[in-house]
């Protein structure tokens, strides 16, 4: 009411300059005018707290995210290092006993591999194992070809030992050294059944020539010892400094109930 007595006086030109209703009026319009600028300033000051607060969040979010991941990657890399620490291998047929094994061909129910020769306590270990994959080519420096005058012998090398592998020929086990490298190259075939490939290794001796061929290159190695050993006498199996070569059968003859082994040393070319 006051304010509209205010702008009727000043309409009819009734009100003074600097009369004092003049005075409070205007204090009011300016009083009002700066509490509408202070709130304003006040809303945009909020405003720029809930942006560096919401910034604030987004960065301590994003570094426990990172931290916890790098807490993740060490615990499970501790776990791998403490299991491959602990973690014992499971054994294979071959590091059991010697390749080869099988029953006779003229036993009831004929010649199969002879479960029997694995130590009892280690058959559920060997069933479970998984059978390794073999590489269908072979590579360049391993051996194809297995050459023995003396005793007639020229057949086929094949990867792997296992029963289904010595039925294609004389198998290299897995993870011994490829022909003229240092360490020991250890194949097996069969003497009664699958070709009788090994039977005459008894009558090798020392002096004679087994020659090895790859796809590319051929290499001689002389015979230096044979020995008749039990099944389980793995001994034979063991890496070497030198480049050797192991040949190994079942023996004797129709028997198979025992290993021939015979050693061979890497011939220097002439």
């Amino acid at each position: 009411m006051r304010a509209e007595r205010l702008r009727r006086y000043r309409d009819a030109g009734r009100a003074l300059p600097g009369s004092p209703e003049v005075e409070i009026s205007e204090g009011e319009h300016q009083s009002s005018g700066w509490q509408w600028m202070r709130l304003g300033w006040m809303g945009n000051a909020l405003l720029a707290f809930v942006e560096l607060l919401a910034v604030a969040g987004l960065i301590y979010f994003g570094y426990q995210l990172w931290a916890d991941r790098n807490l993740l990657n060490r615990e499970a890399q501790q776990l791998m290092q403490a299991g491959a620490a602990t973690l014992a291998p499971t054994p294979s047929i071959t590091a059991v006993v010697l390749p080869g094994g099988h029953t006779p061909p003229n036993a009831a129910g004929g010649a199969q591999f002879n479960e029997a020769e694995i130590p009892e306590h280690l058959r559920p270990l060997v069933q479970a194992a998984q059978p390794i994959s073999i590489p269908p080519t072979p590579g360049p420096r391993q051996a194809v070809r297995i050459q023995i005058s003396a005793i007639g012998v020229d057949a086929a090398v094949v990867r792997g030992d296992s029963w289904e592998q010595l039925k294609k020929g004389v198998g290299q086990q897995l993870g011994t050294t490829d022909p003229g490298q240092g360490g020991n190259l250890v194949l097996s075939a069969h003497n009664d059944i699958f070709g009788e490939i090994f039977r005459y290794l008894d009558k090798l001796q020392p002096g004679d020539l087994v020659t090895l061929q790859t796809t590319v290159e051929k290499f001689n190695y002389r015979i230096t010892g044979t020995e008749v050993v039990e099944p389980t006498d793995v001994r034979v199996l063991s890496s070497t400094t030198a480049p050797t070569l192991t040949l190994i059968s079942c023996y004797p003859y129709l028997v198979d109930n025992k290993r021939i082994v015979v050693f061979a040393e890497l011939q220097p070319e002439s």
